[in-house]
């Protein structure tokens, strides 16, 4: 449980790690607490934690379908996209559990604050997704342990009609009225920006354990029919201009609102168009190599920093890995999820392009951890299953992301990459 002190020492703290926030007109700067990493503290990879991520993505792209389908119509979706069923824990991890205090750490949080008197919640930065939500003061037996939004205490709050309703795999549900009310990251402000204060987040434990979520993706994925922050921001010139960066890593992650921070990032930045029309941060002509070798090509990728893993269809996936030699399949029972390890001591050398720089994946980024304690086969970032999305999309995230410093502009409805100063 997070109380109000401890969120006000963590956004002081995280503000000296980083420095002071650069002023509005120039951009601001927010730091990113990171997830706790897929490998445990005796090299093992982390499997409960594993699905507990790919618990979230499927179910976050699921309900991204259903309000793509809602807006556009199915003519929206990508080729072999479809809304699969809704996902469920598997009873493994049901029966072992996964304590709340680990389950907070799932995703890169930042401090936002909302209303007149600054009331602060630690948010998802996710651009796998367009709302902002976070838990209500009142009616809300489930937002125990949360942080809440109380519109009486903010005199520039505003209840708009309607209500925010978004119902995910395995019965989770968020919901809650509208409000309207002045929105402030890293010393930027937005006035009247639209969110949700759920009064219920039923099952959301291990899936949002955290107080919110702060969507980046393009408004069709927005179940409020409202622009996100950053747009809103824009508008009001509260930022000089809507584009966003994120610099990943174990040390020093920020997010940079309203341009790139140059602290961070050597050379060019490398964009590429995204295709709109899904609502996705999608671009196209994906390749995946190996040793330098391009195994795959021609796929589309969509950037989500609210995912860890790099998910695949699984014919492709399977060719990647048998470019690597040893490397095996491993299949549970109750998890649709295909992972695959490879020998711990040959690390492949892999990459991905998107037909100009070759963007690698560092080791460290790659090698989830051993089987267990001893063995000589660790698993990959790289894994197999149906999200829905598309026969030919993949889902990239955080483990390809800490490699690149990524910039996320609405004005050129592109993503560009350049090459990080440092990773860790």
């Amino acid at each position: 449980m997070f109380c109000k002190t401890t969120l006000t020492l963590l956004a002081l703290s995280l503000t000296i790690v980083e420095g002071t926030y650069i002023g509005a007109r120039s951009g601001v700067s927010v730091p990113l607490k990171p997830p706790v990493a897929l490998t445990k503290s005796d090299g093992t990879f982390d499997h409960n934690r594993a699905v507990l991520h790919t618990h979230y993505a499927k179910t976050k792209h699921r309900e991204n379908l259903i309000k793509l389908e809602r807006k556009l119509g199915r003519a929206a979706f990508n080729e072999g996209a479809e809304i699969k069923a809704p996902a469920s824990l598997p009873p493994h991890v049901k029966r072992q559990g996964v304590p709340l205090s680990s389950q907070r750490d799932l995703q890169w949080v930042g401090p936002i604050t909302i209303g007149s008197n600054d009331q602060t919640f630690l948010v998802v930065f996710d651009t796998g997704s367009s709302d902002l939500w976070v838990s209500n003061a009142y009616d809300c037996p489930e937002c125990a342990g949360h942080e809440t939004y109380d519109n009486t205490q903010s005199t520039s709050s505003h209840l708009v009609d309607g209500t925010f309703e978004i119902r995910y795999g395995g019965g989770s549900t968020a919901s809650g009225p509208i409000f309207t009310d002045t929105v402030s990251i890293g010393g930027a402000k937005a006035w009247d920006q639209t969110f949700a204060a759920v009064t219920q987040r039923s099952n959301f434990s291990a899936s949002f354990p955290v107080d919110g979520i702060l969507g980046l993706s393009y408004p069709s994925l927005s179940t409020l029919e409202a622009p996100p922050f950053i747009q809103t921001a824009f508008a009001q010139n509260a930022i000089p201009s809507d584009e966003f960066a994120f610099k990943l890593g174990s040390r020093g992650s920020q997010v940079f609102l309203g341009g790139t921070n140059p602290d961070f990032f050597n050379g060019p930045i490398e964009y590429h168009s995204v295709n709109t029309s899904t609502g996705f941060w999608q671009i196209g002509g994906g390749a995946i190599l190996n040793g330098g070798e391009t195994i795959l090509s021609g796929f589309d990728t969509i950037l989500d920093t609210g995912s860890s893993l790099i998910y695949g269809p699984l014919d492709q996936v399977a060719a990647f890995y048998d470019s690597i030699p040893g490397s095996h399949a491993y299949i549970d029972e109750d998890d649709d999820t295909i992972y695959y390890t490879f020998p711990c001591e040959t690390v492949p050398e892999v990459a991905l392009q998107w037909g100009g720089k070759v963007w690698d994946i560092a080791p460290h980024n790659f090698n989830l951890g051993r089987i267990e304690v001893g063995s000589e086969q660790c698993y990959g970032a790289i894994v197999s299953d149906d999200l829905g999305l598309g026969e030919n999309v993949w889902l990239v995230g955080d483990s390809f992301l800490q490699n690149v410093y990524s910039v996320f502009s609405f004005s050129k409805d592109a993503v560009g990459f350049a090459e990080l100063i440092s990773s860790d």
